[in-house]
């Protein structure tokens, strides 16, 4: 009998349905996973309203989720170190190892890349938002199984932090500033507190997220939409040395580069919708700033696993609601106000 599965599918913007897919044969060197839990990423929303992300175009049914975690039901062969009934949070990345980039130890920039959920390449690459989903042994991490699958989801996200804070450089004593308070704001709030920045402030357009983040530890909270006056008031009175932009706005870019002090640092973290983002060079001249991209992440998968198995980072402190996969589409509705949620993880049940 032909194995299937239930799946998140978007065939085109706000049009995500859930589809019974047939599943192949399971390869070599491969394993198969019951979902256990995923969370809706930000880049998840942008292909669920825009059927884009950034240069990334859906141009054939795509199933959403790199988030995820679950329970393995079924080994190929040739697996090792793994076995039917394990906990595992799943690395969405699928690294050659090969290549240039990854040969420098910057996977996340490798030059054949499967990453889940994810239009970058034809044919797209399929998301871990369905009942069972395959991944190769080295995507899996073992995790304890009293940690929630929930948490162990959320590795993925707070990977992306940590690798934006390592690209900020030596945060220690340093002050930082952090435009867009959403899931991967608040994370890399947090991410950058834990490597040792003094102070952190949280900018927003939005008094809920700002609330969130205030509850969180950040140690300044400015809400802009009324206008910009309260942020040129904080950056004359505090020196900061980086600069996270989080939201993917021309605004948050320019507010970003206007904050940071001279010689200092901003980190290129959010993904707009349509690919292009306007950048005032000429403050980055004159300023001599390092303006740095951030993308995915590489080795520090493993380290985000370990920190959430010890509670070195509690991520389950983002999550404002969880609903089953099977009401995926009205989860990402959810999702998007931003009032009512800040984090929506999707369970088995």
């Amino acid at each position: 009998m032909t194995a299937s599965a239930f799946a998140a599918t978007l065939y085109g913007p706000e049009d995500l349905r859930m589809v019974e897919r047939p599943l192949d044969r399971l390869d070599p060197g491969m394993v198969r996973v019951r979902f256990g839990a995923g969370g809706i990423c930000g880049s998840d929303m942008h292909y669920f309203r825009h059927a884009r992300t950034g240069d990334f175009v859906v141009t054939s049914p795509l199933v959403l989720g790199h988030e995820v975690a679950g329970e393995i039901v079924e080994v190929g062969a040739g697996v090792a170190g793994l076995a039917v009934g394990d906990h595992v949070a799943v690395n969405p990345s699928r690294w050659c190892g090969t290549c240039v980039r990854c040969r420098e130890g910057r996977e996340n920039l490798c030059e054949n890349i499967y990453f889940m959920g994810s239009a970058s390449k034809t044919p797209h690459m399929q998301g871990g938002f369905a009942s069972l989903f395959d991944a190769t042994a080295a995507q899996c991490v073992k995790v304890p199984k009293e940690l929630s699958f929930a948490a162990a989801a959320l590795a993925e996200p707070l990977a992306v932090c940590l690798h934006a804070v390592a690209r900020a450089g030596e945060m220690d004593g340093r002050r930082a500033i952090l435009f867009g308070a959403g899931p991967i704001g608040l994370l890399t709030m947090l991410c950058a507190k834990l490597a040792g920045a003094s102070e952190v402030a949280v900018v927003d357009v939005a008094a809920a997220p700002l609330a969130f983040a205030e509850r969180l530890g950040a140690d300044h909270v400015v809400d802009v939409s009324g206008g910009d006056e309260g942020l040129r008031d904080l950056s004359a009175r505090r020196s900061f040395d980086v600069a996270f932009e989080v939201s993917g706005t021309p605004a948050g870019l320019a507010s970003a580069i206007a904050s940071v002090r001279r010689g200092g640092t901003v980190v290129q973290i959010g993904n707009l919708a349509g690919g292009m983002l306007p950048v005032p060079a000429n403050a980055v001249m004159s300023k001599e700033l390092d303006l740095k991209g951030s993308f995915r992440f590489g080795a520090e998968y493993a380290r985000a696993v370990s920190l959430i198995v010890s509670g070195g980072v509690d991520v389950m402190k983002l999550v404002t609601a969880e609903r089953p996969l099977a009401d995926a589409p009205e989860a990402f509705l959810l999702a998007l106000d931003r009032s009512q949620s800040v984090k929506v993880v999707l369970t088995a049940s």
